[in-house]
C-alpha cells in the first residue's frame, strides 16, 4: 500500500460498496467457488442466506486482490490507517494470529533475540517456531490474590534491553486478556533508544483507538507494529483482523511477509466486514465505547456488592506493572467463593445458558462489547449470585497461581523440531518438553516448546483438567502423555 496524504472520507466502505455494485451487475459466475453464488449448495444457501452467499466471490479485477491491492482494498486499507492513526494497515483474513506472526516473522530472523513477557498468545511461540528466533523473557509481576499476571515492569524490560543489547525488538501485550497494561511509552522509548522495535499484541484492544479515557493504544505510544484483532472488541466477523505499522516499518517488505502464509483466496465476506466496522467505528466508536464502559462499570458494582466475587477494576493501578486498566473488562475473582473460574464458567454455560469468554483456575471473563445488553447484564449478575447462594463452600486447597516461571533450555523452534519421545506425564519432569501444553482460551502456554518441564507445572497440568479446563497443544489429545527432548 503506497503511502497517501490525502484524507479519505471515512464514510466510505469501498469493499462493501464494490460488492453491492458486483450484486447489482447480476455476474453469470464461470470461476470459483463452486457453490455459484448459492445455487450448487442450496443446504448452505438457506443457513447463511442469499445475499451473503452472493457476495462469497473470489478476486477479481473490480474487487482487487489481497495480495497486491490497487483498487477497493486498497483505498480499505488507507481508511483503516487513518481511522487508527497508523502509517499502513493490512486487512486479515487469518486471524490476529496471522498478524502476531507476521510482526515477528517480519523482524525476527533465525537466531535473532526477543525480548517478551511469558504469558504471551501461543501465535507469538507459533511465530518463533518458524522463524527460529530465541525468546527473552521478562517474567511479569504477579498478583498474589488474584493468582494473574501482570504486566512488564519498566525495570524489568531496561534489564532486559541492557542484558541483551544485540535483540532486535520488544513486544508488548496491550492488554492482557484480564485487561492489564504495561507502561507501553516508556518501553517504546527504552526499545527505540537501543534501536530495537517495539511489536504490540493489541488482540483485546481495539477500542482503544475509539473509546474516550482508555489506555493509550499502540499507534498513539509510536509502536512499529501493532496486531488489532478487529471481531473481539471491533464488530468484524470472527477471523478478521488488522494489522498496523508505524512510518519506520517497510510496508512492501511486510506485505511480502503476509504473502508467504496468507490464503490467495481472501475471503470478501471478512473483508466487507472489517471495512464496514472500521467506518462504524470511526463514525460511532466513542458514543459506542462509552457505553460499553458504563454496563461494566456497573456490572462492577454490582457483581463486587454480592459477597464472595472480586469484579477487579482501576483500583489494580500502580503505575508500572499495572499502568493502566482496560474499563471495558469485566474480570471476576472466584476462589473466595470456593470455586475455580472455569467451575463457574460450566455453571453459568450449563445452569442459566449464559456464555462467557472463559474460565481459568481462579477467574473468569465477560466479554462486554458494543452488541451487550443491560438487561444481559443484570442477567449475569443474577446468575453469578444464585451460584455463590448454591455452590459456596470452603475456598481451601484451591490453587491460585495462574503464571509459573519458566524454565528455557532451548529454543522454541529448536525444540519443536528435534528428536523425541513420548513418555507418560507423570514420568515427564525433569525432562525438556517439544510440545506446547495450554488451556483454550486464553490460548497462553501452561509449557512451551524447549521449557524444562517442572513439578509446578505438572500440578497446574493435573488441577486444570481435574477443574474441567479445555487443555489442547499435545500430540495425545488426552495429555496422558508429553513428547520431550531425546
Amino acid at each position: 500500500m503506497e503511502k497517501t496524504t490525502e484524507l479519505l472520507d471515512q464514510k466510505r466502505a469501498p469493499i462493501y460498496e464494490a460488492l453491492e455494485t458486483f450484486r447489482d451487475n447480476r455476474v453469470v459466475p464461470f470461476d470459483v467457488p463452486g457453490h455459484k453464488h448459492g445455487r450448487g449448495n442450496p443446504e448452505l444457501r438457506d443457513f447463511l442466506g442469499q445475499r451473503c452467499v452472493e457476495i462469497d466471490v473470489n478476486s477479481m479485477k473490480p474487487l482487487d486482490n489481497l495480495c497486491h491491492p490497487i483498487s477497493v482494498i486498497h483505498d480499505a486499507e488507507i481508511l483503516c490507517a487513518q481511522a487508527f492513526g497508523a502509517a499502513h494497515a493490512f486487512l486479515m483474513v487469518g486471524g490476529t494470529t496471522s498478524s502476531v506472526q507476521t510482526m515477528v516473522l517480519s523482524t525476527c530472523k533465525r537466531g535473532d533475540k526477543i525480548i517478551l513477557p511469558r504469558n504471551v498468545h501461543r501465535s507469538v511461540i507459533n511465530a518463533l517456531v518458524l522463524c527460529g528466533a530465541v525468546p527473552v523473557y521478562v517474567n511479569p509481576e504477579v498478583d498474589v490474590r488474584l493468582g494473574i499476571s501482570l504486566g512488564m515492569q519498566r525495570e524489568q524490560v531496561q534489564k532486559a534491553i541492557n542484558e541483551n543489547p544485540d535483540a532486535v525488538a520488544v513486544l508488548v501485550n496491550n492488554p492482557t486478556y484480564y485487561g492489564i497494561c504495561s507502561d507501553l511509552p516508556a518501553i517504546v522509548k527504552m526499545a527505540h533508544e537501543a534501536n530495537m522495535r517495539c511489536l504490540v499484541d493489541e488482540a483485546h484492544g481495539t477500542h482503544f483507538y475509539f473509546g474516550e479515557g482508555m489506555p493509550i493504544s499502540a499507534m498513539a505510544a509510536g509502536a512499529d507494529m501493532a496486531a488489532v484483532s478487529m471481531h473481539k472488541s471491533g464488530g468484524s466477523l470472527t477471523q478478521s483482523s488488522l494489522l498496523l505499522v508505524g512510518e519506520n516499518v517497510n510496508h512492501g517488505y511486510v506485505r511480502q511477509i503476509i504473502n508467504l502464509a496468507q490464503t490467495t483466496s481472501g475471503s470478501y465476506l471478512l473483508m466487507s466486514s472489517l471495512d464496514i466496522s472500521r467506518r462504524n467505528l470511526a463514525l460511532r466508536g466513542k458514543e459506542v465505547f462509552r457505553k460499553v464502559v458504563e454496563m461494566a462499570e456497573y456490572a462492577r458494582e454490582e457483581i463486587n456488592s454480592i459477597g464472595g466475587y472480586y469484579a477487579f477494576g482501576k483500583e489494580l493501578i500502580n503505575g508500572n506493572s499495572v499502568y493502566d486498566f482496560d474499563p471495558t473488562k469485566l474480570s471476576v475473582h472466584t476462589r473466595d467463593i470456593g470455586l475455580a473460574g472455569i467451575e463457574v464458567y460450566d455453571l453459568l454455560r450449563d445452569e442459566y445458558d449464559i456464555q462467557i469468554e472463559f474460565g481459568d483456575i481462579g477467574n473468569i471473563l465477560a466479554y462486554l462489547s458494543m452488541g451487550d445488553r443491560a438487561q444481559d447484564i443484570e442477567r449475569l449478575v443474577s446468575a453469578l449470585a444464585e451460584i455463590r447462594r448454591r455452590y459456596h463452600k470452603d475456598p481451601s486447597g484451591l490453587l491460585n497461581q495462574e503464571y509459573i516461571e519458566p524454565v528455557v533450555v532451548a529454543s522454541p523452534q529448536e525444540a519443536f523440531y528435534a528428536n523425541k519421545r513420548s513418555v507418560p506425564i507423570g514420568e515427564s519432569e525433569g525432562l525438556v518438553c517439544s510440545e506446547f501444553v495450554m488451556c483454550y482460551p486464553p490460548g497462553i502456554p501452561i509449557i512451551a516448546p524447549g521449557e524444562r518441564i517442572t513439578k509446578e507445572v505438572l500440578q497446574y497440568i493435573e488441577y486444570a483438567k481435574i477443574k474441567g479446563c479445555s487443555m489442547t497443544g499435545p500430540e495425545d489429545p488426552h495429555i496422558e502423555h508429553l513428547n520431550v527432548l531425546l
